[in-house]
């Protein structure tokens, strides 16, 4: 079933295999995409990949994460993106554009900035964000973010997207909306499952509104939160305790996912867990001296990053990996059961994403019902030609994918790229297959 054709709203997917979203340093450090991003980009759709799902654009103009990440918050973006995505698209490749705000989860940025610090209620989150403490929106900011996503995906549109994705996921904003141990507000955008839905919900009508119901327009949202996963502390502690510690469950998430239809999106790519990275979305190892290399590069940006860093560096390196890597290993297919039970729910079309790599296990997510298409981005980062792998009948990549999950991190701070020496015949290589994602000259292996 692999290579067999979807359709979507009107959107024709010549295969079942599409780039998830992944985000690296390819942009100008306005948040203007350049040659950099747009050669990333083209890599995939040479590959044979379906679709792309692009690195989370932000949608705000201030609060993006982290620099030299895109932005999509103002129309001088448009045509810079609307460049890239022809080139994506004269390969017989779709572009959907993943809009999100980071909310306090924001990594990095120049200098301190009180707006990084924004989030659902008031409070501490040790792992996740810069700032030393959360600050609750007022209502009126919240209506800011509604705003700002639907004019994101206005823009999207305008700079020939063939569809929108907004992430209600990865700990961002909408997320910790979502989130019962992020979310404590009392008001009309908290206190209940259906109040702290109330964002999501408005974000939803709006860009439907801006863009039309022949829009390609899909949600992306973690099927249960698993709070304690990664290890983590944040204050102050909320009962009733079970529900403070899980987050949202299954139950909880399928209500958003019946609700989500009944408004009107067209599909659901279904990951899981809280924050990024965590081991539920990225399950493999955790990667404890790239998250030093991170948390040393943001050590000036406040009290609580220096002394995170501190620590990750004081402590002897199998403790760091015991603590903070708890819990953290590879599932094949991590997320497809997740999935098949939002088929089931929302008769809505799903997306399945996490710890795909295997053909035959794409097959039997597709065949057995699981999901109508695949996303996956770390695989195909290692391997480029991993689409054509699978044409030519093989099982999997000769050299695959070891879910080390380093260059989910160490991208934030280095060029995207496998930072796995151990998949490489030597660290040249290595080097050359990273430059070469952004522009570089070829190397061996490379896809045509």
């Amino acid at each position: 079933m692999i290579f067999q054709p979807f359709d979507i709203n009107g959107v024709t997917f010549k295969n079942r295999i599409l780039r998830s979203s992944i985000g690296g340093k390819t942009s100008f450090y306005d948040g203007t995409v350049g040659p950099a991003w747009r050669h990333f980009e083209t890599r995939f759709a040479q590959a044979g990949v379906a679709a792309l799902i692009s690195p989370t654009v932000s949608v705000h103009d201030r609060r993006f994460s982290p620099l030299q990440y895109p932005k999509i918050s103002q129309d001088r973006f448009i045509a810079p993106i609307r460049e890239g995505v022809q080139a994506v698209q004269a390969h017989g490749c779709r572009y959907i554009l993943q809009l999100g705000d980071p909310g306090y989860h924001t990594q990095m940025s120049l200098l301190p900035e009180a707006i990084d610090h924004h989030g659902p209620s008031d409070g501490f989150d040790l792992v996740f964000g810069y700032g030393n403490r959360v600050k609750a929106m007022a209502e009126d900011e919240i209506q800011q973010v509604v705003a700002s996503f639907a004019a994101g995906a206005r823009r999207a549109r305008e700079a020939g997207c063939d569809g929108v994705e907004v992430t209600a996921s990865k700990g961002y904003l909408l997320h910790q909306f979502l989130n019962p141990a992020t979310n404590r507000r009392k008001d009309r955008y908290g206190g209940s499952v259906d109040g702290r839905f109330t964002l999501l919900a408005e974000v939803v009508q709006a860009i439907r509104s801006e863009v039309g119901r022949d829009y390609l327009f899909g949600i992306r949202l973690s099927a249960a939160d698993f709070n304690y996963l990664p290890l983590n502390l944040r204050l102050p502690l909320s009962l009733p305790l079970g529900q403070y510690f899980r987050g949202n469950g299954l139950p909880e998430t399928l209500h958003y996912g019946r609700r989500l239809a009944e408004l009107g999106v067209d599909y659901l790519h279904i990951t899981a867990g809280f924050g990024f990275i965590n081991p539920k979305e990225s399950p493999g190892e955790w990667p404890v001296d790239e998250f030093r290399l991170y948390a040393n590069s943001i050590r000036h940006l406040s009290g609580k990053a220096h002394v995170r860093a501190m620590l990750l560096n004081a402590l002897p390196r199998p403790l760091t990996k015991a603590l903070f890597g708890w819990r953290w290993r590879f599932v094949p297919m991590a997320n497809a059961d997740y999935a098949r039970q939002f088929r089931a729910h929302t008769g809505l079309p799903i997306i399945a994403n996490g710890g795909f790599q295997r053909r035959s296990e794409i097959e039997s997510a597709l065949a057995g019902g699981q999901c109508d298409l695949v996303a996956m981005a770390r695989p195909l980062l290692a391997n480029p030609g991993l689409v054509q792998r699978f044409q030519q009948g093989h099982d999997a990549p000769e050299r695959p994918c070891t879910h080390c999950n380093r260059c989910s991190v160490a991208t934030g701070v280095l060029p995207l790229g496998c930072y796995d020496r151990s998949r490489f015949a030597s660290q040249e290589a290595m080097e050359a297959q990273i430059m070469w994602w952004s522009g570089g000259p070829s190397y061996p292996g490379a896809a045509p």
